[in-house]
């Protein structure tokens, strides 16, 4: 009789965890089927807009059977072509990175951009502008995982430095005062060195000059921190649940984080090499996710890289169309979706506290 009770309880320990994720397969299939879809329509979309508009069946034959003797197909492949791939590779980076963060700090509030990854990554830009003028891309995105790197650090440092803790919107709130201090001194290196037209592009974020050997350098670093970041996921489901009950499950959170963290600086350091300081898309993503698919980050990190890619590439098609023939900073489109959601995410975050 005396065993009755203590396997019943072990029984409950270990099936709480898994009664607390809720998850919707059906929902994410859905997503990554639907979303795959609409993303493709949304490329062939951006690739035919544009100063020399370009029917669809001309987008057709130039990606599957090219002629590079017809201008319209050397347009599609040498411009357009990877601009439109190139941003829908940094909306999945930024998403991702965003969910992981968000997963393993148990913050709603974590993104890449309001905690110093993108500002401090523009900052290692910045310098490698002013002192290495020419860099091959491949060093320029090695400066951004550093620059990233800073940036959490500092962000992470004054964050825990108050006595009461690091709370969710402390942290924020540091992050916010950390952005605001590289972004400073990113501009003043841009001045005194006069390189202001050199860094305006990726102040304002933008995909435009994108191109093939961009795709050929950050392609492997993007594939592996997106694996890297589906082998964790069922560990950061887990810790997103608690660290006392994925310790309890006999998980290595220590680990887990490091891993997180670089999967992290990878994405966010690559995708601000690319399109610049971009923020908001790591907030909102993860959010909208979360809503449709249920907690599990099995599902999570997939559905956010598809549905981060889609508004990155609607994003971009729309800035090009509220003012033709010139073209809105994609970061202010996100800006504007982003701030109202970060807004009503900082008031509700408040009122938990």
């Amino acid at each position: 009789m005396s065993s009755n009770p203590s396997s019943v309880h072990s029984e409950s320990n270990t099936e709480s965890p898994t009664a607390k994720i809720h998850t919707r397969p059906w929902a994410a299939t859905l997503i990554l089927t639907g979303g795959i879809l609409l993303l493709l329509l949304g490329m062939a979309l951006s690739i035919s807009f544009g100063a020399a508009d370009i029917q669809l069946g001309v987008v057709w034959k130039a990606v599957f059977n090219f002629n590079p003797d017809l201008t319209p197909h050397q347009i599609i492949w040498e411009i357009r072509l990877p601009r439109v791939l190139g941003g829908a590779m940094v909306g999945a980076c930024f998403a991702v990175a965003g969910a992981i963060m968000q997963g393993m700090t148990r913050n709603p509030l974590a993104d890449s951009g309001l905690l110093g990854l993108n500002a401090g990554a523009g900052f290692a830009l910045a310098i490698c502008f002013a002192f290495f003028p020419g860099m091959p891309y491949m060093y320029i995105i090695m400066y951004s995982f550093l620059g990233a790197g800073l940036g959490v650090l500092l962000v992470y440092g004054f964050g825990a430095a108050s006595r009461s803790g690091l709370t969710p919107l402390r942290l924020v709130l540091a992050g916010a005062a950390v952005s605001a201090m590289l972004s400073a001194l990113s501009e003043g290196i841009a001045l005194y060195f006069r390189i202001g037209q050199d860094l305006a592009f990726w102040t304002a974020g933008g995909v435009a000059g994108t191109k093939w050997s961009h795709l050929q350098v950050m392609f492997p670093w993007v594939l592996g921190a997106l694996i890297v970041g589906l082998i964790i996921s069922r560990s950061i489901t887990l810790l997103s649940l608690g660290e006392d009950i994925a310790v309890g499950l006999g998980q290595r959170t220590g680990l887990i984080k490091l891993l997180g963290l670089i999967v992290v600086l990878i994405l966010a350091g690559t995708a601000v090499s690319v399109v610049g300081a971009v923020g908001f898309v790591g907030l909102i993503i993860p959010h909208l996710t979360r809503k449709l698919v249920g907690v599990d980050y099995r599902w999570i990190i997939p559905c956010s890289a598809v549905m981060g890619s889609l508004l990155l590439v609607f994003s971009d098609l729309a800035a090009r169309m509220i003012n033709p023939p010139y073209e809105t900073p994609i970061g202010a489109l996100v800006a504007l979706i982003g701030v109202p959601f970060f807004l009503y995410l900082a008031r509700k975050e408040r009122r938990t506290l």
